[in-house]
């Protein structure tokens, strides 16, 4: 009977251990992505899963088109958003030097 509650204990603690690494984390950063992709909108600065760094021009349901240069614009899905660079660069600390 012994052996039997430390392998339940074990599984337990594993379990625990998984979602405190992996499941906790991995549901606050899609929380923070969907917030992303509620305040987005037409003028913010974006950076896609494509690397492709943007402005806002349009938001159309469930797609969003940026302008990547002057006179260029590109319609991607919405999720392909994944920094909000307007408010990120609010949360970046000032440098003490001065350099941007």
């Amino acid at each position: 009977m012994n052996e039997a509650v430390q392998q339940l204990v074990f599984f337990a603690l594993l379990i625990l251990g998984l979602y405190l690494l992996v499941l906790r984390p991995q549901r606050a950063r899609a929380r923070a992505i969907a917030e992303i992709r509620a305040d987005m909108k037409v003028g913010s600065r974006v950076i896609t899963t494509a690397g492709i760094h943007a402005t806002v021009a349009a938001l159309e349901g469930d797609e969003v088109l940026l302008d990547v240069a002057p006179g260029v614009q590109v319609r991607f899905a919405r999720v392909a958003v994944v920094v909000l660079l307007d408010a990120a660069q609010e949360q970046l600390p000032a440098d003490p030097d001065g350099k941007q």
